[in-house]
């Protein structure tokens, strides 16, 4: 198969289809350069795109060119200097050029190429393959979720949607359409002309048989050539193929964020607790458009509080996880229908809890919650031995494999991994 690239300089992103290209070609890179960028950066400053280089062999593109086999003749520049068989003298210096840096005596490499991907770009690579999961159709709500299907043609659009088919019949018709009365016509000519020439020479005094056979023939020589001039192809008989935003049918979601803001949570804690919903939130609001969050911080009670509040609030106290799970049971029941809704929930916490509220919080999540979501994820964040609230999700996790899934974070260079574990699509 033969791709063209479109290399034009243009504006209103016509380049577009060959840049998606690019990027579907050179995906296993920019994944990797995604990848490392989480690493190093703050996942505060996540949003922003991010400049990814590809070594310069890995971009090379296929080329026609002569082979070697065949005689041969070309012409090379002489010198004045060498002949067959001379010794060129070593540079002085020892390699050492105008440039900066130091040169190398041994080894070679080759320029790398680097471009910018957007914000929307990196966030893209940075979900890939991430979901929801069991994320199932209820009653359809005001989340926006469309496909593009096709609608006719247009007159005007980028080369990548061109219908090379509908464009050559346009044009056949309009050939037909033009040059039609004009081949009728020369038809007729020709037909005269071999009576003509059939005819005897004395049948018209006021003209020689041989004018009037000059006659026709230049008519229809002048007919022919206004034929041929007419284009094989014109910008008129151009047809784009036309997409349309359809809407379709959409699933709604509610995420419940449940983040542990006691005393025992020390700032790195938090901290890591912030980055990973900050995470999730990001993730949400790129892939689930509308899609309702609901943000309770807790310690000895909880509370529903703002976006604002939830990641810069420095509200603490002592530790009962029990409250954030009842409440979430509470807005569940007055706002958040199980039938018309598929509801998520993660989980962010130390560990530490008062050991008789660790049994209450694995009897609501087995009891009231669970039968309720579709997924609900906890993440542990402590680089210590785990505590009795941990044991505890070990016996809910024994009851629902499916559904409920939970996580250790030691170190903030685990909040990456740990997402993807927990978030990643499961196979069909």
């Amino acid at each position: 198969m033969t791709h063209i690239v479109d290399r034009r300089l243009n504006g209103k992103n016509k380049s577009a289809v060959n840049r998606e290209r690019f990027l579907r070609r050179y995906r296993h890179h920019i994944k990797k350069a995604v990848a490392e960028a989480v690493h190093r950066r703050s996942i505060t400053d996540i949003e922003r795109g991010e400049n990814v280089s590809i070594p310069k062999r890995d971009i090379d593109e296929p080329v026609f060119h002569h082979g070697q086999g065949g005689h041969r003749e070309m012409v090379h520049p002489g010198n004045r200097d060498f002949v067959t068989g001379d010794r060129l003298p070593k540079p002085e210096g020892g390699g050492q050029g105008q440039g900066q840096g130091n040169a190398s005596p041994d080894g070679e490499g080759m320029d790398e190429f680097a471009f910018q991907i957007t914000q929307d770009e990196f966030l893209n690579f940075l979900f890939d393959d991430l979901e929801l999961p069991n994320l199932v159709r209820k009653q359809l709500k005001d989340t926006e979720s469309f496909n593009y299907v096709r609608s006719g043609f247009s007159t005007q659009g980028v080369p990548a949607k061109l219908d090379v088919i509908r464009s050559l019949c346009g044009a056949h018709a309009r050939r037909l359409g033009l040059g039609g009365a004009r081949r009728k016509k020369i038809r007729e000519l020709e037909a005269q002309l071999a009576d003509l020439k059939s005819a005897p020479a004395d049948l018209d005094a006021a003209f020689s048989h041989d004018d009037q056979i000059r006659v026709l023939e230049d008519e229809i020589a002048r007919l022919k050539a206004n034929v041929k001039r007419i284009p094989f192809i014109d910008e008129i008989d151009l047809r784009y193929r036309q997409h349309l935003k359809q809407h379709k049918p959409a699933t709604s979601a509610v995420m419940f964020c449940l983040m542990d803001v006691s005393g025992s949570m020390t700032q790195m804690h938090k901290d890591t607790a912030k980055r990973f919903f900050i995470l999730l939130y990001l993730f949400l609001k790129k892939n689930y458009k509308k899609i309702d969050v609901v943000f309770i911080r807790h310690h000895t009670s909880a509370k529903e509080v703002d976006e604002e509040e939830f990641f810069y609030s420095r509200e603490t106290g002592g530790t009962i996880v029990s409250s954030a799970l009842k409440l979430m049971h509470k807005i569940i029941d007055s706002r958040y229908s199980p039938a018309e809704w598929n509801i998520y929930a993660a989980q962010a916490s130390d560990g530490d809890n008062w050991n008789d509220d660790s049994p209450i919080c694995g009897k609501l999540l087995t009891e009231r919650i669970l039968p309720l979501v579709q997924y609900f994820a906890y993440v542990e964040i402590t680089p210590q031995d785990h505590q009795m609230l941990w044991h505890e999700y070990e016996q809910v996790q024994a009851q629902f494999p499916g559904s409920f899934a939970q996580q250790q974070i030691a170190d903030p260079s685990e909040i990456y991994p740990v997402f993807r574990r927990l978030f990643e699509r499961k196979a069909a």
